[in-house]
């Protein structure tokens, strides 16, 4: 998954029910493992494929994140994100001299474990399956709390987050209690494409990597699968990402950086 995580259990509990849990889904949903269920998925010419079980409710999960985000934010997009350069382990990413064409909008569905997709269309998991992860772990009582790259879900009440700034140092504080948290940013994971900076959360709109005035954005939900998918769109969305997480009542917080360290938030956000 290309991050850290790190676990608070319980007393008693072995941690290794963690490790084992993020090493199956890694295993199974990695785009950079030649021998994952993903790639021989995504390596495959079918237009209609039966997944394995861990990998079909990951899927399942990517398709509600593009539900709830009317499409902004959707885990079909893994062509077009190879096709900027994103096409290996970030630390073997090179630039490129030309853009890409934005192609077509990619077409798929999930229903009771059956892929049906459009012919070129490729799966990315890298964003939901750290929060599926990190949900499943607290919910089959492994950890108290979960961080996988900033996907937090957690059980106790009394945790409390630091949302980092751009540069690294906190921005807010927050009173996350028994929720979750993600943080969408585009600070990290940039090369260069045609003499400008790229990075990777394709805008599904445009077909090209998001311009916005958001830096970071972070949000709280009830489980890290929603929290992920309402950070991307708040930051896809910009200028107009709070008002958007505002009405979104299944989103309780948002927190967003923009580009010049001013931040921002929704009303009534709980400062700790």
């Amino acid at each position: 998954m290309g991050t850290e995580v790190t676990a608070l259990v319980p007393p008693g509990v072995a941690v290794e029910a963690v490790r084992r849990r993020f090493g199956a889904v890694e295993a199974a949903c990695s785009r950079f493992l030649p021998d994952s269920d993903l790639s021989r998925v995504n390596r495959s010419p079918a237009g209609r494929i039966v997944m394995p079980g861990l990998l079909a409710e990951v899927v399942a999960a990517g398709a509600v994140q593009r539900d709830l985000t009317g499409g902004l934010v959707d885990a079909g997009m893994g062509a077009l994100v190879r096709s900027w350069g994103y096409d290996a382990t970030f630390e073997e990413v090179v630039g490129l001299d030309a853009e890409p064409d934005p192609g077509d909008t990619p077409a798929w569905a999930v229903r009771n474990g059956v892929l049906h997709r459009r012919p070129g269309m490729l799966l990315d998991l890298g964003g939901v399956a750290k929060g599926w992860t990190a949900d499943r772990a607290v919910e089959a009582g492994e950890a108290a709390v979960v961080s996988a790259g900033g996907d937090v879900r957690s059980s106790d009440p009394a945790t409390v987050v630091d949302v980092l700034g751009p540069e690294g140092s906190p921005a807010a504080s927050l009173h996350l209690g028994a929720a979750a948290l993600a943080t969408s940013s585009t600070s990290r994971r940039r090369w260069i494409v045609e003499g400008r900076p790229a990075h990777h959360l394709i805008d599904s709109r445009t077909g090209r990597p998001a311009s916005t005035p958001v830096v970071s954005a972070s949000t709280i939900c009830r489980t890290a699968v929603e929290a992920e998918a309402a950070a991307k769109a708040v930051l896809l969305l910009g200028a107009e990402g709070l008002a958007w997480a505002s009405r979104m009542p299944w989103v309780r917080d948002a927190v967003v950086v923009w580009h010049d360290g001013t931040v921002y938030a929704t009303r009534g956000v709980e400062v700790a």
